[in-house]
């Protein structure tokens, strides 16, 4: 196994996480600003065939290697499909030195008490086996909090542990991703709460045991700075959470030990139009700005 290898690409590696990781209720939109319209597509297959092929242009692309993309996150069909004639797991690590992780949420349930916990998935052992058999490294596990409601944000952090530790104990490393929305009125105050539940969480943790963060921007520059030197953490991430790209980079340059994991703000401004030299240069441009905003907080 490369496990060692990867936890030390992730505890000491000077980047990012790609975030490649959109599923069926976002892979429409995704699709629609990569260039390619509703109609392109008639099934969820095809869909999906197409939304592997603007991945798979991404990874293959000469700036998407570990030097600046220390890990990228995947869709479980990602996983179980190939790049460039290879598992992707296998190509990213083999072929890029990127570590691999898996998103394994199946959505999001109903909001009450101002969040949306995590829908049951299914098959989860089963799911964690074979993504190790894989090669993954990891997953990720989002849920989101609309409001600084103490009781649901406690009940975000508590389901996000809980099942962080199902993952830990089938030998991979949990990304917990409890969103704050960063147009509510009250982010801050709901904020404070999460990074106390967080807090007080991680401490109850096993010694032996760490966990990865996946966190919105902060309203306060290095308000997660605890997070970020607490022992329990190997390493606290950034999801750009609908900032445009500029935007983002500039908020997560100024809080220092936090890395980008960036989505639509990665693939901003490529398109399935493009030529390969223009795609290439594009997503260079993209990888460079992430990178440097990563590496300078």
């Amino acid at each position: 196994m490369t496990t060692a290898a990867m936890t030390e690409k992730m505890r000491e590696g000077r980047g990012f996480i790609a975030a490649l990781d959109q599923s069926g209720g976002s892979t429409p939109k995704a699709l629609r600003q990569y260039g390619i319209a509703d109609d392109a597509w008639k099934t969820e297959d095809e869909m999906f065939d197409l939304m592997h092929a603007m991945r798979a242009r991404i990874m293959t692309a000469p700036a998407f290697t570990g030097e600046k993309v220390i890990g990228a996150i995947l869709f479980e069909q990602t996983m179980d499909r190939m790049v460039d004639g290879m598992p992707t797991a296998t190509y990213l690590w083999q072929k890029r030195g990127v570590v691999p992780f898996l998103k394994i949420d199946k959505g999001l349930e109903a909001e009450a008490d101002g969040v949306q916990l995590m829908k049951p998935i299914p098959g989860l052992e089963a799911l964690l086996a074979r993504a190790r058999a894989a090669g993954i490294f990891g997953t990720k596990e989002r849920s989101v909090i609309s409001a600084a409601h103490p009781g649901g944000i406690k009940a975000i952090v508590a389901q996000q542990f809980a099942l962080g530790a199902q993952v830990a104990a089938a030998g991979l490393m949990p990304i917990l991703e409890p969103e704050v929305t960063i147009s509510i009125p009250d982010k801050a105050e709901a904020e404070a709460i999460l990074r106390d539940a967080l807090l007080e969480a991680l401490d109850a943790l096993p010694q032996d045991r760490q966990v990865m963060l996946k966190l919105s921007l902060p309203s306060v520059d290095n308000f997660f700075a605890p997070l970020v030197d607490h022992p329990r953490v190997l390493r606290v991430v950034a999801l750009s959470g609908g900032h445009a790209r500029d935007a983002a980079n500039a908020i997560l340059a100024r809080n220092r030990g936090v890395i980008a994991s960036f989505s639509r703000a990665l693939s901003e401004g490529l398109s399935a139009q493009q030529s390969d030299a223009a795609f290439n240069a594009t997503l260079a441009e993209a990888i460079e700005g992430i990178w440097s905003a990563s590496v300078g907080g």
